[in-house]
């Protein structure tokens, strides 16, 4: 893993993979398969992992985050960061900051929740939360308005956010009036679009936005990786491509669940057994994992 500080060069570097995390059948975090999807994504040209809501951080036990934790940081390779996720309950979040103190990863993703919440208490819990890491955090602005602009300013001038994740879905993405606030009070060189390759190149080439996440780059890294590289390079008409070919296994994981249907695609291809999924989310019946098998065949680009 790579343990250098964070560096807001490296999100234009790398699509950022955001994998589903493998378990065993007994639902233990399994070595084996992880190493083999990792193994995968660094073979296509990806150097930056984080484990959020596709690997269901939400609901891992705090008994099992430090193997976790030692797991990824021992798997990815020495040029590859790796950013796993903390919360969305407070008090989780801080005996998970107490855990990830003891490891070198160069920051930690905040993961948002909309019950028992207040913008005020959401900036005053990420501020205390970076003091006790000790180093900024990944902002995931996932709803809209969840933290309005000023909010995110303050803490932007605090120093306690290291990068945004923006992903607020809209039916156009070129109209996002949220986005324009953000991006008026925070870096765009420090924001990846979080919505995978549909609203990249809007949010790349129209905000400025510095770079992306990907769930379906775990099933052909290579092929999100030249969307990425078309993008910067101005190459709107190829990127466009891309993104179109990305579409078919987009569309089933926005109809069905992004996490379920990318657990069972990352099975379905051949690149590990991912196994069962965590409570509170349930397996998809066969005809869909079917369905996700069609979407798969022949997309497994290296």
């Amino acid at each position: 893993m790579l343990t250098s500080s964070f560096d807001p060069s490296h999100l234009s570097e790398s699509v950022f993979a955001v994998p589903p995390l493998a378990r065993d059948v007994e639902g233990e975090v399994c070595s084996v398969e992880n190493a083999k999807l990792i193994r995968f994504l660094e073979a296509g040209g990806i150097r930056s992992l984080l484990y959020g809501g596709n690997a269901v951080f939400y609901h891992m036990r705090l008994s099992e985050y430090a193997k976790s934790l030692t797991m990824l940081s021992e798997t990815a390779g020495d040029q590859t960061s790796v950013v796993p996720s903390i919360g969305p309950a407070y008090g989780l979040a801080v005996d998970q900051v107490d855990i990830l103190r003891e490891y070198d990863f160069a920051t930690a993703m905040l993961l948002p929740a909309r019950d028992v919440v207040d913008q005020q208490g959401i900036a005053t819990g990420i501020r205390l939360l970076a003091e006790r890491y000790g180093k900024p955090l990944v902002l995931y602005l996932k709803f809209d308005r969840w933290l309005d602009a000023q909010w995110v300013d303050a803490l932007h001038r605090d120093g306690v956010i290291s990068w945004i994740k923006y992903a607020v879905v809209r039916d156009d993405p070129s109209q996002d009036d949220y986005l324009h606030e953000i991006r008026d009070v925070f870096p765009a060189a420090r924001m990846v679009s979080g919505i995978g390759e549909q609203p990249a190149i809007v949010h790349l080439r129209d905000f400025g936005i510095t770079g992306f996440t990907s769930g379906c780059v775990c099933v052909a890294p290579a092929r999100s990786m030249e969307m990425l590289r078309a993008i910067q390079a101005g190459d709107f008409e190829t990127a466009e491509s891309i993104r179109q070919w990305f579409l078919p296994l987009e569309d089933l994981r926005n109809t069905y669940s992004p996490i379920r249907v990318l657990h069972h695609a990352v099975a379905e291809a051949g690149i590990a057994a991912t196994g069962p999924l965590l409570p509170m989310l349930s397996d998809l019946d066969d005809s869909l994992v079917t369905k996700i098998r069609d979407a798969v065949a022949g997309m497994t680009v290296g």
